[in-house]
């Protein structure tokens, strides 16, 4: 079955009175693999949202984001504030898969109006917060002499440095395989120099300096390096 089909099916038959619903994530895309799960979002009138669930539905993976309207609202706009919305995401590019009285329409135009809109500016002291891990990290990555922990410090500064690439660049931020997917989209040169470099980096210290000088680049974007003089709680 095709996976609107599944996904239809399993929200008809566990929420008839659903207001509306959307299908989401990877396994509408060309990114789709064998183990892509379906993302669904159930808008409901009440009780039982919102809650969460996982489960396995004729044999797909399923995630399910059952909530009100309330609900929806008051977690786009937690997740807003900490400039990564999933939720925003789904309803924005997922598949409206059914809409009883305009509320789907609704949402999703408004989703896709805050996605465009991009999360809040980071601030000043947002980024220093970024930066002074990504310069203390690289230090360590400078003096290390263990491949082992090398392995550790580029993993590390390589998802810190995402983050700060895109939140210096005004972009959503993300988790896991999202964190590349908004770093490509935003910047698909610098999303390659930096994974291809880690990835090199990860396989002997000769390719080390590379990745160090992608890292570099990335804080230069940000403001430049920080470590001496930054202070919190003074």
């Amino acid at each position: 079955m095709e996976p609107t089909d599944v996904a239809m099916e399993l929200v008809q038959g566990r929420f008839p009175d659903a207001r509306a619903a959307f299908l989401a994530g990877s396994v509408l895309t060309r990114r789709r693999t064998p183990m892509s799960d379906l993302d669904v979002v159930v808008l409901l009138a009440g009780p039982p949202a919102p809650f969460r669930e996982s489960l396995v539905f004729r044999d797909w993976p399923v995630e399910l984001f059952v909530q009100t309207e309330a609900d929806w609202h008051g977690f786009v706009d937690r997740e807003t504030a900490r400039r990564r919305s999933p939720l925003l995401s789904m309803c924005a590019h997922g598949t409206l898969l059914l809409d009883e009285d305009g509320l789907g329409a609704e949402l999703q135009a408004e989703a896709r109006r805050r996605w465009a809109a991009g999360p809040p500016p980071a601030t000043t002291d947002v980024l220093e917060d970024r930066r002074y891990p990504v310069t203390d990290e690289l230090d360590d990555l400078r003096g290390c002499t263990d491949p082992l922990e090398g392995v550790y410090l580029v993993a590390s500064l390589l998802a810190r440095s995402t983050e700060l690439a895109l939140l210096a660049s005004g972009c959503w931020l993300g988790g896991g395989k999202w964190l590349s997917r908004r770093l490509s989209d935003a910047d698909p040169g610098l999303h390659r120099r930096l994974t291809e470099a880690a990835a090199a980096a990860m396989g002997g210290e000769a390719e080390k300096g590379r990745f160090i000088q992608v890292v570099e680049e990335v804080l230069d974007m940000a403001g430049g390096p920080l470590w001496a003089g930054y202070a919190r709680g003074k």
